[in-house]
């Protein structure tokens, strides 16, 4: 009978096992003639053999693979303030809760198995919510993946316009939901099916740290304490510190103490946006989250969020935070480095020689936080500020700070500029402005021709402002305030807002007017902040709702002047006095024209009629939240690629496990394989932990080796012995053992192992025995193509 070769790793005793004392204690004794099997005579007919033991079941993780579950649904506390209402909690705990059953029914058919089944579950989810047309009412077609497209690309667009918290639109639920369900399977698979559930602290962390990143808000103290709770149950649930219980649970309520302390001493988590400029002192470069989104942002709150109380003001006006003065094609207005600044609080300037209303206003701030100083009119002074922490840009009008900031309040003294109408028509010219103001690289020259259809004959200056601001907001306007923009075509966006959309909020109004002006010659720029708010009596209350954009125009001598061309109808809409003048003025010419013009019907070829006006000008209708233009880019790359590295990231644990379960298989069954099979696993348990066996050792010097590095216990000494013993009568011998005989032994030293040395992380996702295997592998690979290489060389 020919004897099996051994596993090359191991080098087999070349001599008999010797039987002298010290041989014995390292192999079991041969069992003495009496005991030795009896083997059945010729007349007598042999047992049946006895039937081979299944092997046994794998064990259904429950606790981890519930804890796991757990700790998502707890790391997503911040969601609640990046969404409006808790209607997404539904979505993502039917998410969590299917991903978490099909791993505890899955888990006998391995870890590939489980992982595909859970992102069909997912698949299954979002087809029973989301989709129309879905085969048998959960299976997604064809329709259900387009479906899901427009979904993605809604969700998309409304990231890219909305600051936290968004409306809980069926995109951003369908996103959330995709993304809960994916998470679960990732922290699944790292806690339970690959062991490490150090491992599953990375995609908890992308849960938490992503909503705190977007929530210009204080998040609220249990969302922190409630992550921590989340990875530490994971964490003991799991079994990574399952033979320090009471360590571990120690630690966990440390995590919890210390996350709480957090939450109190720091008032705020999250971002305004942020300067990304070249690296120097201060804020510099454009802020990264555009003044525009966190504007729509606010106006899209369900509940508008008290923010100013305002004190002292005589007349209703805007409340200026930042100014805009560069425009870019295709990417609108952006926020540039401000100036060298006067330090605050103090004065800033000398009283204005500019026409206007003196005053002293204090302002009280309720929930403002931001890189930006709201101030009215021409500052003269600001106090009751922080010393060294805010400056004050006259160029631009621009109060700032180097990080955000959330004061208490301060007081102001300022011109409120009233010119009028003959005085403004009277400042011509571009005296005291820079040339940036008139600045209109890369924009279409159609919105120059429209420019100058709409102001026709008027004069210089004012004249012109003012017909471009009456052609937005004027009476027989065709343009309509919404915060649902209709989708482009493709084309030019500010071109297909002047001749088609003809939709929009406060954005597109101050963004399309500033242009227009900078093609007639009048400097330009836009200003963000808030309308006037509502009286109180005593005081003005400013919220989220009063969010504003509008122009501002520059007139020699007198400086920056507002215009509004939003067509706004609720009242928040403010008329300064030389704007009213000219709404007068340009009502009796009109009504003089009509009372002189003769009434006869008009001529085809007299007709001056504005363009032909649409039926969807006529009616806009708002564009459907999943509408989106062709030309917005959605950032969903980071998600792929965070699932991507992810699961690449567990394909040595998965692999590893696969091994495992392989072998142990094998020992259980008994036979021919049984006995390499459990030494094989010894050893790669062993290399895992750094200790690696050289393979010109004996098995019984290999032996020794486990014993030194691990420190194994008795017991453990014991089951190695018979590891052995089985070993060598297997390679030596050809005697097997039977079914179940090494299974018990094999676990025993491999349970030792583990618990004389620890593995590492590291250790878990990249097993050293898996990567020294394919590295082996791809090295005889490159030596078999360089070997072929050279015998073709040869002939």
């Amino acid at each position: 009978m020919t004897r099996p070769a051994p596993p090359p790793r191991q080098r087999r005793d070349q001599e008999a096992p010797p039987r002298s004392r010290a041989a014995t204690a390292t192999v079991p004794r041969q069992r003495p003639a009496a005991e030795e099997p009896v083997r059945p005579s010729a007349q007598e007919p042999a047992p049946p053999p006895a039937p081979e033991p299944a092997a046994p079941a794998r064990r259904v993780p429950w606790v981890a693979t519930l804890a796991s579950g757990v700790a998502v649904l707890l790391a997503g506390g911040p969601v609640t303030a990046v969404i409006q209402g808790t209607s997404w909690f539904g979505y993502a705990l039917v998410a969590v809760a299917v991903v978490v059953a099909a791993g505890l029914l899955l888990h006998r058919l391995g870890p590939v198995v489980t992982v595909i089944g859970q992102c069909a579950a997912v698949l299954v989810v979002l087809t029973v919510f989301f989709a129309d047309g879905a085969l048998l009412g959960f299976l997604p077609g064809p329709a259900a993946f387009g479906h899901f497209g427009a979904l993605v690309t809604g969700a998309g667009q409304q990231i890219n316009t909305s600051t936290a918290p968004v409306a809980a639109t069926p995109e951003i639920l369908f996103l959330l939901t995709a993304a809960f369900g994916l998470l679960t399977v990732g922290v699944h698979g790292a806690a339970v099916l690959a062991g490490a559930p150090a491992a599953a602290g990375v995609p908890l962390l992308a849960v938490f740290a992503v909503p705190a990143a977007l929530a210009d808000q204080i998040l609220p103290w249990w969302a922190m304490a409630g992550a921590a709770v989340g990875f530490g149950l994971l964490l003991v649930a799991a079994g990574a510190l399952h033979s320090q219980l009471t360590g571990g649970t120690a630690l966990v309520a440390c995590a919890v103490v210390v996350a709480l302390g957090v939450g109190a001493v720091t008032p705020f988590i999250g971002t305004a946006g942020r300067f990304a400029g070249d690296g120097g002192s201060g804020p510099a470069g454009s802020i990264g989250l555009t003044p525009f989104t966190a504007l729509r942002g606010q106006l899209e709150q369900a509940t508008p969020a008290e923010l100013f109380e305002v004190r002292g003001l005589r007349r209703p006006t805007y409340l200026r935070a930042l100014t805009l003065r560069q425009y870019v094609p295709d990417r609108g207005w952006e926020a540039t480095r401000p100036a060298p600044g006067i330090p605050l609080p103090g004065p800033v300037q000398q009283q204005p020689d500019v026409p206007g209303d003196f005053v002293d206003v204090e302002i009280s701030n309720e929930a403002f936080r931001d890189y930006w100083l709201p101030l009215y009119g021409e500052p003269i002074d600001v106090a009751d500020l922080p010393e060294t922490q805010w400056l004050y840009d006259a160029s631009s009008g621009t109060g700032y700070t180097g990080r955000p900031r959330q004061e208490d309040g301060w007081r102001q003294r300022a011109i409120l500029p009233t010119p009028s109408m003959q005085e403004l028509r009277a400042a011509q010219g571009i005296e005291g402005v820079g040339l940036e103001y008139l600045d209109t690289t890369g924009v279409d020259p159609r919105v120059g021709n429209i420019a100058q259809e709409v102001i026709g004959n008027a004069g210089p200056g004012f004249d012109r402002v003012f017909a471009i601001q009456r052609w937005f907001a004027g009476p027989g306007s065709q343009f309509t305030y919404s915060l649902q923009t209709k989708p482009g075509s493709g084309d030019d966006a500010l071109v297909e807002f002047l001749t088609v959309g003809k939709t929009g909020y406060c954005e597109q109004f101050a963004s399309a007017m500033a242009v227009m002006l900078r093609t007639v010659g009048v400097p330009a720029r836009v200003a963000i902040g808030f309308t006037a708010g509502t009286d109180q009596g005593d005081h003005r209350t400013i919220t989220t709702a009063d969010a504003h954009a509008w122009v501002e125009a520059w007139f020699p001598r007198i400086g920056w002047t507002a215009f509004d061309p939003t067509p706004l109808t609720d009242g928040r809409r403010i008329d300064p006095p030389y704007v009213a003048e000219a709404e007068s003025e340009q009502a009796n010419q009109e009504s003089d024209q009509a009372e002189a013009a003769p009434t006869l019907e008009p001529q085809p070829a007299d007709e001056q009629a504005p363009e032909p006006v649409t039926p969807e000008a006529d009616q806009p209708e708002a564009a459907a939240p999943s509408a989106v233009s062709p030309g917005v880019d959605i950032p969903l790359w980071p998600f792929i690629a965070a699932l991507v590295a992810a699961v690449a990231a567990l394909v040595p644990a998965m692999m590893r496990i696969r091994d495992r379960r392989r072998r142990l298989a094998a020992v259980a069954r008994g036979g021919e394989e049984a006995a390499g099979a459990g030494w094989e696993e010894l050893l790669a348990e062993s290399t895992d932990r750094g200790a690696e066996c050289p393979p010109s050792d004996t098995v019984r010097a290999a032996a020794r080796r486990l014993v030194r590095e691990h420190n194994l216990e008795p017991d453990a000494q014991q089951a190695l012995r018979q590891v052995i013993g089985a070993v060598e009568a297997s390679w030596f011998g050809g005697t097997h053992p039977g079914p179940g005989e090494l299974d018990v032994p094999v676990r025993a030293v491999a349970a030792g192992i583990a618990a004389g040395s620890g593995l590492s992380l590291r250790g878990r996702l990249l097993p050293r025995s898996v990567v020294q295997r394919v590295r082996a592998r791809r090295s005889e690979s490159q030596a078999r193509a360089g070997t072929r290489s050279e015998a073709v060389t040869t002939r």
